[in-house]
């Protein structure tokens, strides 16, 4: 467990991990910190967002939509590798999950247990970042889209002294969600493992 690093550290480690950053509008201060805390922070969690196009999905993740506002995540990793920074604080891309897997999170526990319950609010405890595809399991997953997922999650893990257990997909947090889709979190583990060495 760990205090939620400042913006402008969150935005130093991307960099220095050599992360092609985009900083849209006044992300530092956009946030859904009004509805609850941000923090203690356990870990990293990995979206895919069901859109296309860049500008889109960076506009719908900052925005949100009808029924869950905005910010949906902290940054938007679009096709070509860019991180696009949306919102730092609480922001609306966990939602309620298992306590079973946080508990292995913060324990870094090889291996997570079934997700079987919704009981545990994600939104404080997770770093989002929000990967640009259709999530169909046909959608490319570009080279630099990958390399930019593994320098982000080992950007935060490397600031927090955490390993690669402490990044977990969608799908490993919620029942019913499917995202990330098209790669496996365990063989992106394996990346950030390899580049936090």
């Amino acid at each position: 467990m760990a205090p939620p690093m400042s913006a402008d550290r969150f935005l130093k480690a991307l960099k220095d991990e050599g992360v092609t950053v985009v900083e849209v509008g006044s992300w530092r201060s956009h946030n859904r910190n009004s509805k609850g805390a941000w923090g203690p922070v356990n870990g990293v969690m990995i979206h895919h967002t069901v859109t296309s196009g860049s500008d889109r999905t960076v506009e719908i993740c900052r925005k949100g939509h009808a029924s869950l506002p905005g910010p949906l995540c902290h940054g938007v990793i679009t096709k070509d590798g860019r991180v696009h920074l949306v919102g730092y604080g609480r922001a609306n891309h966990a939602g309620l999950g298992d306590d079973d897997v946080l508990a292995a999170v913060i324990a870094e526990r090889a291996g997570y247990p079934p997700v079987n319950e919704a009981n545990t609010d994600g939104n404080a405890r997770f770093y989002g970042f929000e990967c640009e595809n259709l999530g169909d399991g046909k959608d490319p997953w570009p080279s630099a889209q990958l390399d930019a997922i593994e320098r982000v999650s080992a950007a935060v893990c490397r600031v927090h002294g955490w390993n690669e257990r402490s990044v977990i997909g969608h799908l490993e947090w919620q029942p019913g969600k499917v995202d990330p889709r098209g790669f496996t979190m365990a063989s992106m583990r394996e990346r950030i493992r390899g580049r936090l060495k």
